[in-house]
C-alpha cells in the first residue's frame, strides 16, 4: 500500500456551462494504492476551487469542491476494462476529472434562496431598490390604479361634513 498528495495544474478548463474548473487551477489529490489480485486499488479524494455565475442573477461565484472516488486498475489480461495499469503505472487525469466534473452542480446558484434578476429592468432582485414588487398592470384595470380606501373615507367624510353643514 502507498499513501500520496499531488498538487498538479489543471492544464485545460474542466467542465463547460455556467460553471467549470478553469485551467492553471491546483487540483490536489489525497489517495492510497493496494495492491489487490486483480490489479492496483485507488481510492482517494480531490479537491479544487470552481468558478463560474449564478443561473438565476448572473453573479460570479466560487465553490470549494471535494469528491471521493475509488477505481480498480485492472492488469492488463484478455479481459477489457475502463482503467488499466499502463508499465507498473496508473493514469488518474481521466477518473478524477470525471469525479470532479461530474460534482459540479447544473444550475449552480449564488444562495439557496436567489430571487434572479427582475424580468423588466433586467436588475438583480437582491439588490432592487424597489420596496414592494408590483405585477404588471392590465391596462382594462389601468382607470382602477388611482382609486384607493382612503378615497371612499375622505369621501364619506366630505359627504357627511356638508350635510351637517346644512
Amino acid at each position: 500500500m502507498r499513501v500520496f498528495t499531488l498538487e498538479v495544474p489543471a492544464e485545460a478548463q474542466w467542465g463547460e456551462g455556467l460553471v467549470s474548473f478553469p485551467a492553471g487551477e491546483i487540483i490536489r489529490v489525497d489517495g492510497r494504492l493496494e495492491s489487490v489480485h486483480e490489479g492496483i486499488l485507488v481510492t482517494g479524494t480531490a479537491d479544487a476551487q470552481s468558478v463560474g455565475e449564478c443561473g438565476r442573477c448572473l453573479t460570479d461565484i466560487a465553490e470549494h469542491v471535494e469528491v471521493e472516488f475509488q477505481e480498480l486498475f485492472a492488469y492488463p489480461g484478455h479481459e477489457t476494462t475502463d482503467f488499466e495499469v499502463q508499465d507498473d503505472h496508473v493514469d488518474l487525469e481521466i477518473l478524477v476529472r470525471d469525479a470532479m466534473v461530474l460534482s459540479l452542480p447544473f444550475q449552480p446558484v449564488c444562495q439557496p434562496d436567489c430571487p434572479g434578476l427582475d424580468p423588466n429592468t433586467g436588475e438583480r432582485l437582491t439588490v432592487s431598490t424597489e420596496t414592494e414588487q408590483r405585477e404588471p398592470l392590465d391596462p382594462r384595470w389601468a382607470a382602477l390604479q388611482d382609486y384607493s380606501k382612503d378615497h371612499d373615507d375622505k369621501a364619506s367624510r366630505s359627504g357627511v361634513d356638508h350635510t351637517e353643514e346644512s
